[in-house]
């Protein structure tokens, strides 16, 4: 048992870490409204368990994301982007130029971003736009956080034992 319970404790942490982070991708995605691509490319797992190291994290950096990434189109008033999974306009933004039913790229790689001029229109300064969605503030509230803290303290324990059990009887 002392060889082989410090080798199996840490497969059984990193097997429900893993299992942890599918859960919060998936809560992610839908809490988030951002594909799950992206979400996967964002949610780091960086410290796995070891013998003598019994720890599992994930880690996401990141700032504010552009309306770019929320499925974002562009109507009459404005753009339509669907941060936080709820679709909605921002106004007076825009990811084309030109009058509406005729929009075009001109010299401008603009690569889908969403747009808002900032001053006067002939200096054509623009600032993109983004929307109020931090990956790491999301992971760690609702429905996110409860998922990983259930897979953790419910998931965890039985399995634990069992092993325990085996290795004892």
């Amino acid at each position: 048992m002392q060889t082989e319970f410090p080798k199996v404790l840490p497969r059984i942490v990193n097997q429900i870490g893993r299992r942890a982070r599918t859960r919060v991708v998936r809560n992610l995605t839908k809490q988030t409204g951002l594909e799950r691509q992206v979400i996967v490319r964002a949610v780091k797992n960086v410290d796995t368990a070891k013998p003598g190291k019994l720890f599992y994290s994930l880690q996401s950096r990141g700032g504010f994301i552009r309306l770019k990434y929320f499925k974002a189109r562009e109507t009459r008033s404005g753009v339509s982007a669907q941060p936080f999974g709820k679709r909605r306009i921002f106004h007076s933004t825009f990811i084309m130029g030109g009058q509406f039913p005729y929009r075009h790229v001109k010299d401008w790689n603009l690569d889908g971003h969403v747009y808002r001029r900032i001053g006067r229109a002939s200096q054509r300064r623009v600032t993109q736009v983004k929307s109020d969605v931090r990956i790491p503030d999301e992971m760690v509230r609702g429905e996110t956080r409860s998922a990983f803290e259930r897979e953790a303290t419910v998931t965890m324990p039985p399995r634990v034992e069992a092993v325990i059990r085996k290795l004892l009887g």
